[in-house]
Formats: structure tokens, C-alpha cells, sequence
């Protein structure tokens, strides 16, 4: 059982496969899949077992906590900022959450997972409208424009990143062009193309007495 207690209130650095084996697919967290049958199994087990309508939204919550690299109190933060946005409150805080530059950066393909991509912007090493940003949670926009430190090591890391990650097709806000090493953001996410399967509205839910 997800348990909230003890690392609540921090990012968690755990194995990152006991936490696929509770709550699956996490692009964001890790590459990584059950390798063997045993884990498989697990996976199975926990999904037919009869659970509680609690730990249903606690598991939506932690999904979306773990997929993009989140503290317990930035989850709650942006669940409130989106409660006081106009529109759909789960449809809100997705966006939100994906236009984060270390997400952005995790989109484009520049970083195998969203915490390989805040390493990224912590060390300094992106560039947005030609600025160097340092914050991985810096809200991005329509329009702005993505670079890299101009240092041959850090474009081989990136191209080997990009060969390797930007596999499927980009989603529809974004634009890459991979000779300047340069990202594009044309407009804000439209939710189908949100690689995490989430209900956020039990997020919402989750948070209804706490936001």
C-alpha cells in the first residue's frame, strides 16, 4: 500500500522500479519496465486486487507526483494555482505541469527522464529566448525558445539523448530542430498529447479537502 508519510514532503530517490511495479508506466520517472515474470505478476496482482475508492485517487495522485518529479507541497501548490485558473481544473494542472521547462526539455527528447532533464537546467545548461535559467519548475510559453550551452561535450550528451529518446513523434506544441540543437514551444499542450495516462480529476478529488 502507497503510504503518505515519512518522504511526503520531498522528491523521492528511491528505486525507481518498485514504484512502476505499484502504479506502471512513468515515462517521466524512468525508461525502465518489469524485467522479469515475478515483477509482471506483481503488476497483475495489484491491479485485480479490490481496492479502495482512497487509495484509487491516492495512486492517480502519486502517479502524477512520481511521473513528474514532484515534492508533496509543489503538487499541492499547483493543484491550488489551477482551482483559481478559468477551465477545467485537472485540465489546467496538466498543462501546467507539462509546460515546466525540465518537462520541456524531457518532451524534446534532450534528457532520457524529467529528473536527467532538471539536472540539466539546475547545472545551468539551458538556455530559454537566449537566457540562462537555472529553475527547473520556470513556466514555459507559446513562442519561447529552447537552446543549449554552446560546448561540444554537453551536444554529444544531448544528441545521444535525442538519438535515443526522440523516437516516437513530438508532441503537437512542440518543435525541434535537431542541427541547432534548438526547441520550439508553438503553443500550449493539448491534453491527448499528455504522455502520462492519468484521471486527473481524481487528483482533484484527492486534493478536494486540501486545496
Amino acid at each position: 500500500m502507497l503510504i503518505e508519510k515519512g518522504v511526503s514532503m520531498s522528491r523521492y530517490r528511491g528505486p525507481r522500479l518498485k514504484i512502476i511495479r505499484r502504479l506502471k508506466t512513468l515515462p517521466g520517472l524512468t525508461s525502465k519496465r518489469p524485467k522479469n515474470r515475478k515483477d509482471s505478476m506483481n503488476m497483475n496482482r495489484s491491479s485485480s486486487r479490490k481496492i479502495s475508492q482512497y487509495r484509487i485517487r491516492l495512486e492517480e495522485k502519486q502517479k502524477l507526483r512520481f511521473h513528474y518529479g514532484l515534492t508533496e507541497r509543489q503538487l499541492l501548490k499547483y493543484v491550488r494555482v489551477s482551482r483559481r485558473a478559468k477551465g477545467s481544473t485537472g485540465q489546467v494542472l496538466l498543462q501546467l505541469l507539462e509546460m515546466r521547462l525540465d518537462n520541456i526539455i524531457f518532451r524534446l527528447g534532450m534528457a532520457p527522464t524529467i529528473p536527467g532533464a532538471r539536472q540539466l537546467v539546475n547545472h545551468g545548461h539551458i538556455r530559454v529566448n537566449d537566457h540562462m535559467v537555472d529553475i527547473p519548475s520556470y513556466p514555459c510559453k507559446p513562442q519561447d525558445v529552447i537552446t543549449i550551452r554552446d560546448q561540444p561535450r554537453l551536444r554529444a550528451i544531448i544528441k545521444k539523448n535525442i538519438d535515443l529518446f526522440q523516437r516516437d513523434k513530438l508532441p503537437n506544441h512542440l518543435t525541434f530542430h535537431p542541427l541547432q540543437y534548438k526547441g520550439f514551444i508553438n503553443q500550449i499542450i493539448d491534453s491527448k498529447w499528455i504522455s502520462l495516462k492519468i484521471n486527473e480529476l481524481l487528483v482533484v478529488e484527492y486534493y478536494s479537502r486540501q486545496a
